[in-house]
């Protein structure tokens, strides 16, 4: 059973007989099908049904020579409704199973941004037509939950919010500087890194993390695509699972000035998602490339 099948609603699909008879189902009824040969020359194929807007099943698996369809693996998805990001992909193959993950730099976050590639098919079929020239390409980030917590607002004056703003526009041009080599760059990230651990420091001790942090966006455990993250909620819709009748929360973050979409089950979130409020949760994160 896949971790993060409860994120999109199959909370109550707990044997393996009950998770046979979904995979043949999103097989036979799918919404999108995607067909390529592999390295061994064998057609494989990619099933995904959505149970759900923008959220549902995918399985993969090899076509044998009698043209039966044999599932190899299967995971849960929730394709993201906004352009994230436009930046440079690089791609690797995961170790144990014929999947990708997607690896990009962005500024806004100061560290490498890696995901689940979402759109296997559609990349294998970009590579094998030799469409993967250097370039940045749209990037659709989106998150799996299995559970979070709905927090309060960081009130903030119009003009603290228009302050901040410009001072995080002045810390990415720092960053982006500090990459192509400048010392002075460099130097300069130092000093506000040493400055702002002196703020925390003694806030911290009066004040509550998240009133110091509004929104955050961290690597967590040892996986390299789950994140520890914080972030204001823009809009939330309540969802339902045509399949098993379970109901989700899908809501769309702003955290560290990059968009995201989020869902996770109705019955592992503390509080009631609503815009303007936060949401802080540990995610499995996907991605859709634009090719």
């Amino acid at each position: 059973m896949h971790n993060y099948l409860e994120s999109v609603g199959f909370h109550r699909i707990v044997s393996h007989r009950e998770m046979d008879r979904l995979l043949r189902d999103t097989v036979l009824h799918y919404d999108k099908k995607s067909l390529f040969r592999n390295e061994a020359g064998r057609v494989y194929g990619e099933f995904s049904k959505d149970y759900a807007p923008d959220m549902g099943l995918t399985v993969c698996g090899e076509f044998d020579d009698g043209g039966d369809f044999r599932p190899d693996y299967t995971f849960p998805y929730f394709n993201g409704a906004t352009v994230s990001m436009k930046q440079e992909v690089d791609f690797e193959r995961h170790a144990g199973e014929d999947s990708y993950a997607g690896a990009c730099e962005d500024p806004r976050i100061g560290a490498t941004i890696i995901f689940y590639l979402n759109n296997m098919g559609e990349y294998r079929k970009a590579a094998g037509n030799n469409l993967l020239s250097p370039e940045a390409r749209p990037i659709k980030l989106s998150a799996l939950a299995r559970e979070g917590t709905v927090l309060l607002p960081v009130f903030q004056a119009e003009r603290d919010r228009t302050r901040n703003a410009s001072l995080r526009e002045d810390h990415y041009k720092l960053i982006a500087e500090a990459r192509g080599g400048d010392e002075a760059a460099i130097e300069a990230l130092t000093t506000q890194d040493m400055n702002d651990y002196s703020v925390v420091s003694k806030r911290i001790q009066n004040e509550d993390v998240f009133s110091i942090v509004d929104t955050c966006f961290l690597p967590y455990g040892i996986e390299c695509d789950q994140y520890n993250i914080c972030g204001n909620i823009i809009s939330c819709e309540r969802v339902k699972n045509v399949y098993t009748s379970e109901f989700v929360y899908q809501m769309q973050l702003e955290t560290c000035d990059l968009c995201l979409d989020v869902c996770i089950n109705e019955d592992r979130i503390l509080g009631v998602p609503r815009p303007g409020r936060r949401f802080r949760g540990l995610v499995w994160l996907q991605g859709v490339v634009h090719f």
